[in-house]
């Protein structure tokens, strides 16, 4: 076996390894459901290690600092979310066996049957989070779009920043309870189990994006200034929000980050035309 195949497949048998025990800490860390899923893959790809370490005679050890990374971010994230991810960036069905085919053709067999494997493994999962990805979306689409035109609209009213944070959370607060309450009632309505579960998914995204939001106005001193961070603010909670849904639902990033940002970059430069023709509607200065 030359030095190039030996490096291929060294570099595959660790990364079997690296998610051998990815998978086996996460089945720790959930119900008895997701639990077996994620076991049945973590011997997977214990097998899988085992078998390449027949043709390198050599014993990898599996790279802790991705285990430790990986775990973290399922514990924020969600389970699913790191799952996807992996799959996603590393799927051992991927480079390094093309490479390995051409001296191992079992390596592309391998590879197809592991991925077809984890997917319909992943396909199985059940987690709270992606249950309750609408209640998410509705909290925080609201948020930013509301949030964004009244902002926006405040600022040319009113020009001094701790005034327009002060309005803005005002007006934030209690769009985010209104929010969670009508959510509520249309979950209980349509007969969710768990209908107040749907309304604090929905309330706490809303409370989040209108706390983000307002900081720069907090922050700085300048209210068109507190308005273009707003704006960058806003860019970057659909980004990753759309990253997010992107990896974990299997979707179009670009269609939906596009979408949502062409909708609430539109409603803030309306409401700020329209606070300007107020302004010079009702001769206000300042």
């Amino acid at each position: 076996m030359g030095k190039k195949y030996l490096k291929a497949l060294l570099a595959i048998q660790r990364n079997e390894m690296t998610e051998y025990v990815v998978y086996k800490k996460l089945a720790a860390m959930v119900e008895e459901k997701n639990a077996k899923v994620l076991s049945q893959i973590a011997e997977a790809e214990k097998s899988h290690a085992l078998y390449w370490q027949k043709k390198t005679g050599i014993e990898v050890k599996p790279d802790m600092r991705k285990v430790f990374l990986r775990v973290i971010l399922a514990k924020m994230l969600g389970m699913t979310f790191v799952l996807k991810l992996m799959e996603r960036n590393e799927g051992t069905g991927s480079r390094h066996y093309a490479k390995l085919s051409e001296i191992f053709p079992e390596a592309k067999k391998i590879g197809e049957e592991e991925e077809l494997h984890e997917k319909s493994l992943l396909n199985m999962l059940d987690e709270e989070k992606l249950r309750y990805v609408g209640s998410i979306v509705l909290g925080l689409n609201d948020a930013l779009v509301e949030l964004t035109g009244a902002l926006a609209g405040f600022t040319l009213a009113l020009r001094d920043a701790k005034l327009i944070s002060i309005a803005g959370l005002v007006t934030g607060v209690s769009a985010a309870f209104s929010m969670a309450a009508s959510n509520y009632l249309a979950s209980k309505a349509e007969g969710e189990k768990h209908p107040w579960k749907a309304a604090l998914y929905t309330g706490g995204a809303y409370m989040l994006t209108v706390l983000l939001m307002i900081l720069p106005y907090l922050l700085l001193s300048n209210s068109f200034v507190s308005l273009g961070v707003m704006i960058f603010v806003v860019i970057g909670i659909i980004g990753l929000f759309n990253y997010y849904i992107s990896v974990a639902k299997d979707m179009d990033f670009k269609e939906r980050f596009f979408e949502m940002s062409l909708i609430s970059l539109g409603v803030a430069t309306f409401s700020f035309c329209l606070g300007w023709v107020l302004k010079i509607f009702f001769g206000v200065d300042g």
